[in-house]
């Protein structure tokens, strides 16, 4: 059960990132705070766009190559298959299915730090999947895992990181991660990471700049969070969003940039936050990577890399790496 105190401390770590972020220069918010109700759905919806290539790309790998990664998972050991930002289980759906139909032996235990969005996906799998084993996990990620090494359980871990979900962050934040990753896993333990590859600019921006500005909607959206949760005077139709793309870097960026010069009242902040006209808030990295880039970020993290699933336009690449047995010497 939610307590007030619970509450309280997520609203205060809230406003005090906001408030970090927006006195940054320049400004940069995190984009993991475009979700609540409505950013949930609207991202549900960014999904479902035709501009938006990333799932159903990563959807076809699961369709056509679900028994490939299968075998080179494992299906004679049982495991916990741990994904991190479930969502709503879309594609996951389609291996789960193939395990359960399989009898192999694992339970599914799905982190988001959305609690709305664990509850729809427990719901939709009790009506999908009876049989499957499910155990969700509410929270953020290395608190999740951390949590996990604590209690000694030591079946063979699977995590799935879908979606191109380590787009966003930068590249030496990528290798950090990872690196913690590493460290929560022990020999064995794999990782299957969904990661969004280069490709043509004009077909990257089109899926983050759609016509019916679903994306522009959902980014906006966080200046609508900041003024329902912490009394801000945000006027949405004041801004817009915008967005680059930089094919050298494999760097797509997000922005909300200001119309006009204001300045914006915070009441939980206490304090207002200055705009000249044009000055952008950095809300989204989306990094793209070559297949070498894969490699190399595997390496720098001490994982190998086992086995590289493609969808037919090679758009899009699941990896899945295993930390290594240290050797006895």
């Amino acid at each position: 059960m939610t307590t007030t105190t619970s509450l309280a401390g997520s609203k205060k770590a809230f406003a005090s990132s906001i408030l970090e972020g927006l006195e940054k220069h320049p400004k940069q918010l995190s984009s993991k705070y475009f979700y609540d109700k409505k950013g949930d759905r609207l991202f549900q919806e960014i999904m479902h766009m035709p501009e938006y290539y990333l799932t159903d790309c990563e959807y076809e790998i699961f369709d056509r190559q679900q028994q490939a990664i299968l075998e080179h998972i494992g299906q004679d050991e049982a495991f916990e298959l741990i994904e991190l930002g479930a969502g709503d289980g879309l594609k996951t759906k389609v291996l789960l299915r193939q395990f359960v139909d399989q009898n192999i032996d694992f339970q599914y235990r799905p982190v988001d730090i959305s609690s709305s969005v664990l509850e729809q996906l427990s719901q939709s799998l009790a009506t999908e999947l009876p049989n499957l084993e499910v155990a969700p996990l509410h929270g953020e990620y290395f608190q999740v895992l951390g949590e996990l090494k604590e209690i000694g359980d030591h079946q063979k871990k699977v995590i799935f990181f879908l979606g191109a979900n380590i787009g966003n962050l930068t590249k030496t934040q990528s290798r950090h991660f990872l690196s913690q990753l590493n460290d929560l896993l022990d020999p064995g333990d794999m990782v299957l990471l969904g990661i969004d590859l280069k490709k043509d600019p004009a077909t990257i921006l089109a899926a983050y700049n759609d016509p019916a500005g679903i994306t522009a909607a959902f980014n906006l959206n966080l200046l609508e969070r900041i003024n329902n949760e912490l009394g801000g005077q945000f006027e949405l139709n004041q801004f817009k969003h915008w967005e680059a793309y930089n094919p050298v870097s494999g760097e797509a960026k997000s922005y909300i940039v200001s119309k006009k010069t204001q300045d914006v009242r915070i009441e939980a902040l206490e304090t207002s936050i200055h705009f000249d006209a044009w000055e952008a808030i950095e809300v989204e990295l989306s990094q793209k990577y070559s297949i070498e880039e894969v490699d190399q970020l595997a390496k720098s993290a001490n994982f190998k890399v086992v086995h590289n699933f493609f969808d037919s336009r090679h758009y899009f690449v699941d990896s899945l790496w295993v930390k290594g047995v240290k050797e006895v010497t």
